[in-house]
């Protein structure tokens, strides 16, 4: 039913994984190292045809500089900060509750509150392009950071709750049972027996969730123009002009756009990996 451990398999075996596996590598990573490389080109190569050769000259300084302090870039970071960080906090503080509330009370309605959750991620989210929008500028949110944080956080939600309620329902009730005989309320409960004890399923949640928002694209174009409110994903766009396109900066500044995340992910890496393994074992 499991594949055969890689220790048990022949030499042969062991050699051709041995083998395959660097190359599997470098094409899986080929577009990171395409648009880095790109990055250092200078502009004239991409006129010149010269997309896979060695650079005519190493612009590094130049290209980065440019990003940095001859563009926008600086504000679109910040605008995407301005989104991600509040969207995080709103979408794991939100779900945490929904989560303690239909995963230790039951009650007729818990199931099919659960499912509206759980509903709500098999909907293609390009079907609520113009409903989304259209009701944007209806409540005076369209190009605002503000529209973008709070439709963030409603359609986050519900995988958030997902996950929360599953590992909720998967800690030990009798804790629960104990605090109650104590006379502790269910406020206290929460906060001081059940969200504790969350630590590792809210810093992978977090991590995963900043990663899902500050990479996005879609909505960042749907729902706001502009240095204004617009992220950094949509942002990089601004280095296309009329009768050109900068591919030399707009890879500079992918490269730039990937490194919080990145950054996140190491930070967290020991959070993020008990989350997802807690309860994985016994």
């Amino acid at each position: 039913m499991f594949p055969t451990p890689l220790e048990k398999r022949p030499a042969a075996a062991k050699t051709m994984y041995q083998a395959v596996l660097p190359l599997a590598l470098i094409v899986w990573l080929l577009p990171l190292i395409a648009v880095a490389i790109f990055s250092i080109k200078p502009g004239a190569d991409f006129t010149n045809a010269n997309y896979w050769g060695v650079p005519s000259s190493f612009d590094f300084v130049e290209n980065y500089g440019q990003v940095f302090f001859n563009s926008d870039m600086p504000r679109y970071l910040l605008n995407s900060f301005t989104i991600t960080i509040p969207t995080v906090i709103g979408a794991v503080a939100l779900s945490a509750m929904a989560g303690f509330a239909l995963g230790i009370y039951r009650f007729k309605a818990n199931i099919w509150i659960f499912f509206m959750f759980v509903a709500g991620n098999f909907v293609p989210f390009q079907i609520l392009m113009v409903p989304v929008r259209d009701l944007t500028l209806g409540m005076g949110l369209y190009n605002t950071k503000t529209g973008l944080v709070l439709f963030h956080i409603a359609f986050q939600t519900g995988f958030c709750t997902l996950f929360m309620r599953n590992f909720i329902r998967a800690l030990p009730f009798e804790l629960i049972e104990a605090a109650r005989v104590e006379g502790i309320s269910e406020i206290q409960i929460f906060w001081h027996v059940v969200l504790p004890l969350m630590k590792p399923a809210l810093a992978a949640l977090s991590v995963l969730i900043f990663t899902f928002i500050w990479n996005d694209y879609f909505w960042a174009v749907v729902l706001t123009q502009g240095p204004e409110s617009q992220p950094v994903t949509a942002g990089i766009t601004a280095f296309n002009s009329e009768f050109r396109a900068m591919y030399h900066l707009m890879s500079a500044g992918s490269i730039v756009a990937a490194l919080p995340p990145v950054a996140m992910f190491f930070l967290m890496q020991k959070h993020f990996i008990a989350g997802l393994t807690l309860g994985a074992v016994k």
